[in-house]
């Protein structure tokens, strides 16, 4: 009985004496480009927070955890201005935070990758979509939550394909991002067995579009750039840089809908997604920040996310052990999307569902049903590891 009491009060003491200790303190970075770009539609305009907004949230969750295995999470953000050394900024945040969570675009990334390689710190790329990323220039220290073109396309096109809407028009805008969706479209078309049965190219002719032409003008131009176009089910249109793509729906020739980068757009969330108990971080997120959450937002939170699971995991901040957990078979990460996330191991890339979303409403989810596959139906979304040409280095 002694002996009992005796090793109660020792538990006791081991107990309060891990209360007392100081926490381990895991660092996150943000990384970022300052200011934002500018969208035909007033109602969408970015906010400047956006993205590091999802990531403070998360921030919030992990450290709720966190106090019951005395671990802190903290967050540091920098913007790069212009002019700015990207690598240089990396580098400082780096020598603080063990952890990057970066929405670069794809040269400047690569850049900050290979200059962190030796140091250890893992990336997270929250932003970028470019499929070389993951493919021949792809990394064995960034990870990818921001999904790939191909992923997009393919959650769009096995809709179309389910609905029986077989025949595009496809629309390809005059940038460069415009073209490697079209890319990634074509692609979509010829794996899903679907026909584009034309192209059509719009150039990008400067202007502002708001104060120079008005409602008239696009009224009169666009039934008039889709007009005679053979036979088609739906127009889709490969619009990233946002020139001419919110003016399709309902201006075309045809009574046709339009889809793409408008009318039904593929994203990996949206502020109408109110499933899989979505409507709590939802709501979280307005009362934060007086706003709805957006794609960027929720690719940065589950980045932070990713971290903070691996660390309640791994009972550790250690960068490479968590890291090795993340990049291994038992690792997964919730994100109210009906199924928990893993991640590909021969590319690094987050598997998620994309959701389809008309503006205000969520159309569908993808993968869609009867799109099989032997490992994991997510893996019917972009690159399969048969096609890849990534090497991890």
């Amino acid at each position: 009985m002694i002996r009992w009491l005796v090793g109660l009060i020792c538990l006791g003491f081991a107990a309060t004496s891990a209360l007392a200790a100081d926490p381990v303190m895991i660092g996150v970075g943000y990384l970022g480009i300052a200011g934002t770009r500018s969208t035909l539609s007033l109602v969408e305009q970015p906010a400047e927070n956006d993205g590091v907004a999802g990531a403070r949230l998360a921030i919030e969750d992990n450290n709720t955890t966190g106090k019951f295995l005395n671990q802190r999470f903290a967050l540091e953000e920098r913007r790069i201005k212009e002019g700015e050394d990207a690598v240089q900024a990396a580098t400082e945040l780096a020598a603080r935070n063990g952890f990057i969570i970066a929405d670069l675009p794809a040269d400047t990334l690569l850049k900050v990758a290979d200059a962190l390689r030796e140091r250890g710190t893992l990336l997270f790329n929250a932003g970028a979509i470019d499929e070389r990323l993951r493919e021949a220039d792809c990394r064995a220290n960034v990870i990818h939550t921001a999904p790939t073109r191909a992923m997009l396309a393919d959650a769009l096109g096995q809709y179309l394909v389910w609905k029986q809407w077989k025949r595009w028009l496809l629309v390809v805008g005059s940038h460069d991002e415009d073209r490697l969706f079209a890319d990634a479209l074509r692609r979509t078309a010829t794996r899903f067995g679907a026909k584009i049965v034309q192209e059509r190219s719009f150039e990008d002719k400067g202007g502002a579009r708001r104060t120079d032409s008005g409602v008239t003008l696009i009224q009169r131009q666009m039934p008039v750039f889709t007009q005679q176009a053979p036979a088609y089910d739906v127009l889709v249109a490969a619009d990233e840089s946002e020139v001419f793509g919110a003016y399709l729906p309902y201006r075309t020739w045809d009574p046709r809908p339009v889809a793409g980068s408008a009318g039904l757009v593929p994203r990996s969330w949206d502020a109408a997604q109110d499933q899989w108990g979505a409507i709590q971080m939802q709501n979280r997120f307005v009362k934060l920040n007086a706003r709805r959450m957006t794609a960027l937002d929720m690719q940065a939170w589950t980045a932070v996310r990713m971290i903070g699971e691996a660390t309640s995991r791994t009972n550790s901040g250690e960068v490479k052990k968590v890291t090795d957990f993340i990049k291994g078979p038992e690792f997964s990460v919730a994100a109210f999307k009906g199924t928990k996330l893993t991640l590909r191991d021969w590319n690094l890339q987050l598997r998620q569902p994309i959701l389809l979303v008309d503006g205000r409403m969520v159309v569908s989810v993808s993968p869609q049903e009867g799109f099989l596959h032997q490992v994991s139906e997510l893996d019917t979304l972009g690159y399969d590891r048969p096609e890849s040409k990534c090497k991890l280095k």
